[in-house]
């Protein structure tokens, strides 16, 4: 049971985010500022886990010295402030649907960068390399299908804005982003998945220096606050777009603060400790059909084949990793099981 827990807590990670895609999209098509949406997302999360921290961590908390500050300001500024602002921006302009697939990029990202600082390897005359190199190869061509092929589109059977009249879904496509606002928002998707993909590589190795989870992601995210503090007042100086009310704004900043940087980023944490950054980020094709399943239903979005069939070629492309990495883990614990058994036959005789 405990060998499925990173498994188990990785397909959580994604169904979060699936929620927070749509929900997000749903308010910032309301006219909801994505900048003043951040700060308060980062705010609740602080006001969350800023007790929790004190009261586990208190007396076993590692030492915090300034050059851990340092690096955990600077890793809040790039994959937290920056990429969520990117992201936000980039879903204003496009849909969940493309939001969620351009994440699907993070892999390649990460699988990179993470050659670049050798965290991974890969050997591509072993035949858990071949599959780990496919996997990244299905990702790719699955994230350049949906960019450059369309295909007929598939129209949802059911959604809830079923009962609106022809004139509305009219309206809806003549209001459709232009091309060049689509290009615009997918480029400011894509920045934001290669600064996230440089908060998982480099989260492993801070959490060398400093491995309490509970105290990183609360210092993440107050960090995070303060700086998208200073963002939202620099951008957006109305301040209407300030007050908060009982509506579903209020339930995504919640919602984002609470379950996606309160839970989910405590849970990256763990895992990337377990397992590695590239196994957080090679999930990411699951929230892509979890994306579509809920847009298609909840958001009333037109999915086209591309989607569709690049969203089977990056599931494909993740399986054949996990392939890859189970079998590496395997031929990497025969030397020692081997060496357990030399031990017991010597203390056997």
């Amino acid at each position: 049971m405990d060998a499925c827990k990173p498994y188990i807590a990785a397909i959580m990670v994604q169904l979060t985010y699936t929620g927070f895609y749509v929900i997000s999209k749903f308010i910032f098509d309301k006219g909801v500022s994505t900048y003043v949406f951040v700060f308060y997302r980062q705010a609740a999360a602080s006001l969350l886990l800023t007790p929790i921290s004190f009261v586990f961590e208190r007396k076993k908390s590692p030492p915090l010295t300034p050059a851990i500050v340092v690096k955990l300001f600077l890793h809040a500024l790039i994959g937290i402030t920056w990429s969520l602002n990117m992201n936000n921006i980039g879903l204003k302009y496009t849909t969940a649907s493309l939001a969620s697939a351009c994440s699907n990029i993070v892999p390649v990202f990460t699988f990179f960068l993470a050659l670049l600082l050798r965290i991974e390897s890969l050997k591509l005359k072993s035949l858990p390399g071949i599959g780990k190199a496919t996997g990244i190869t299905l990702c790719f061509a699955g994230v350049m299908t949906i960019a450059l092929y369309k295909g007929p589109h598939i129209s949802p059977l059911y959604h809830l804005h079923g009962h609106r009249d022809h004139n509305e879904s009219y309206a809806d496509h003549a209001s459709a982003p232009s091309m060049a606002t689509w290009i615009k928002g997918s480029l400011f998707v894509i920045i934001s998945n290669l600064t996230w993909s440089m908060w998982l590589v480099l989260q492993g190795k801070i959490l060398k220096e400093f491995p309490s989870k509970i105290l990183f992601t609360t210092l993440q995210s107050l960090f995070s606050a303060f700086q998208s503090l200073f963002v939202a007042m620099a951008f957006e100086r109305e301040a209407s777009k300030w007050k908060l009310q009982f509506d579903m704004g209020l339930v995504a900043i919640l919602y984002g603060g609470f379950i996606v940087t309160g839970v989910s980023f405590y849970l990256q944490s763990w895992i990337v400790e377990k397992k590695g950054p590239v196994f957080v980020a090679i999930f990411t094709p699951l929230g892509l059909v979890f994306t579509m399943l809920c847009s298609i239903i909840l958001l009333g979005e037109v999915i086209s084949l591309g989607s569709v069939v690049g969203g089977f070629l990056m599931v494909g492309g993740l399986y054949s990793v996990l392939w890859g990495k189970s079998k590496e883990n395997m031929l990497c614990d025969l030397p020692t099981q081997v060496e357990k058994s030399d031990v017991q036959e010597k203390e056997t005789t």
